[in-house]
């Protein structure tokens, strides 16, 4: 083997050096390469499969596999797959997504044959040009609150003090017609749950949304009102479809928290579970619970703004239809919820009673060991006394001792045999009871 040369030149190593850069880089260059080819061949194949495919393949893959494919797809498309594809997937879709542009912090729609437009906004002139219906504002910074203030005459507020809780500065009419409602809609991830809020002006004949991170509910609502035609008519139509999406929303969110439970129903229920079981599932309870009790927030809150609304005095008939409509389906909500509440409590009892018969197990436990350890103390305190001593003159102390340790184990079997003996017996006579009562 030829040896290494540890006084090689300085110059020679730093030659080494470059050359080895230069392969790293031609290594990390050809990966980078293959990887935008397989992407482009991958978003080439998306393009030529339809709607319902894509949706399909969207369902079946992993979470992380799901946000590459959905970056490869078009934003017209987009739309078109969260029409088709499942409640949960569109709802990880949509709340996954964040503002990019000022095309999709302000979002400017009119009506267009029946159906919901929406307007490109990349400059204020856009937005002067526009005569919307529907404009809705995702976490917008000053500027874009500046150009819509401007340009419609309207008070719109900061999407980050949007909390004011008191209901004389959630509802309200100020000069001009201009009304105003504060209201929250929920957000439920696998991670997380919350309610977020939301601020809607109604003035001259356009809605304003103002929030500060993207909704499902409203993703949904615009794709709804783009597809059917007749959908919206007014601003105001817009502003009722929101709340009663928010309804559905809540409602399919029940229908997680009944599933839910009802996996947690089954292991409450099994004839034994373990103290470390019993936490796990007391967490889940509680994140359940925690959920229910934001869904009976958000649909109260719900029916508030809608009262509000109805007691303005300017909905059309059909509006107050759909209004009355709506609150049906809210007190449907409440009973479900309510039920839902007295579910939890049931488990949480029953979770309750399971760790106290695990301690009270312990305790018969320890209390049969210290039943069957008391007469053994008592002949251990003798056999400790210097009288024993006396008594085994004349005996080695080994075979005294042996002897005094055999004594005691028998004696303590026989206890143990004495309690098991008295619980079987006790146990037979109940049997025994209940077939006679029976």
């Amino acid at each position: 083997m030829q040896a290494i040369d540890t006084n090689e030149d300085p110059t020679s190593t730093q030659k080494n050096l470059w050359q080895v850069n230069r392969l790293l880089h031609k290594h990390k260059l050809i990966e980078t390469l293959a990887h935008k080819q397989n992407l482009v061949e991958l978003q080439t194949r998306l393009e030529q499969h339809d709607t319902k495919a894509v949706s399909n393949i969207l369902e079946a893959v992993s979470t992380d596999d799901r946000e590459i494919i959905w970056q490869l797809i078009s934003e017209e498309r987009k739309e078109e797959i969260l029409l088709v594809i499942s409640d949960d997937i569109r709802s990880e879709l949509v709340a996954e997504a964040k503002p990019q542009d000022r095309s999709t912090t302000i979002r400017v729609f009119d009506l267009h044959e029946g159906r919901l437009r929406q307007i490109p906004i990349a400059s204020r002139n856009d937005l002067a040009k526009a005569t919307p219906i529907w404009i809705d504002l995702v976490a917008p910074d000053d500027e874009q609150i500046a150009w819509a203030r401007e340009l419609f005459e309207v008070d719109l507020p900061n999407p980050k003090e949007l909390t004011d809780l008191e209901t004389s500065a959630r509802f309200y009419i100020e000069e001009g017609d201009e009304v105003h409602l504060h209201s929250d809609f929920l957000l439920d991830r696998e991670d997380e749950s919350r309610n977020v809020a939301v601020a809607f002006i109604l003035h001259k004949g356009t809605l304003f949304s103002v929030r500060s991170e993207e909704l499902p509910v409203f993703r949904l609502q615009r794709l709804r009102a783009r597809a059917q035609s007749g959908y919206v008519s007014e601003a105001k139509d817009v502003l009722l479809d929101l709340y009663a999406a928010d309804v559905e929303y809540s409602a399919n969110a029940l229908e997680d928290v009944y599933a839910d439970l009802g996996i947690v129903g089954k292991q409450v229920l099994r004839s034994h579970i373990t103290d470390d079981e019993a936490a796990i599932i007391l967490a889940s309870i509680a994140e359940e619970e925690d959920l229910n009790g934001r869904i009976r927030r958000n649909v109260l809150d719900t029916r508030r703004a809608l009262s509000f609304l109805m007691r303005a005095k300017f909905l059309s008939e059909a509006q107050h239809e759909n209004v009355r409509e709506i609150l049906r389906d809210i007190e449907s909500l409440d009973g479900h919820t309510a039920f839902l509440f007295n579910k939890i409590n049931f488990l949480m009892d029953a979770t309750d009673s399971s760790i106290n018969i695990n301690q009270n197990k312990d305790i018969k436990r320890l209390t049969i060991i210290s039943v069957v350890f008391m007469p053994l103390n008592v002949l251990a305190g003798i056999g400790g006394m210097s009288e024993y001593s006396m008594m085994t003159q004349g005996i080695p102390w080994p075979i005294a001792y042996a002897a005094f340790t055999i004594g005691l184990v028998i004696v303590g079997w026989l206890t143990f045999i004495g309690l098991r003996y008295a619980e079987l017996r006790k146990s037979r006579n109940k049997l025994q009871t209940s077939r006679k009562s029976n």
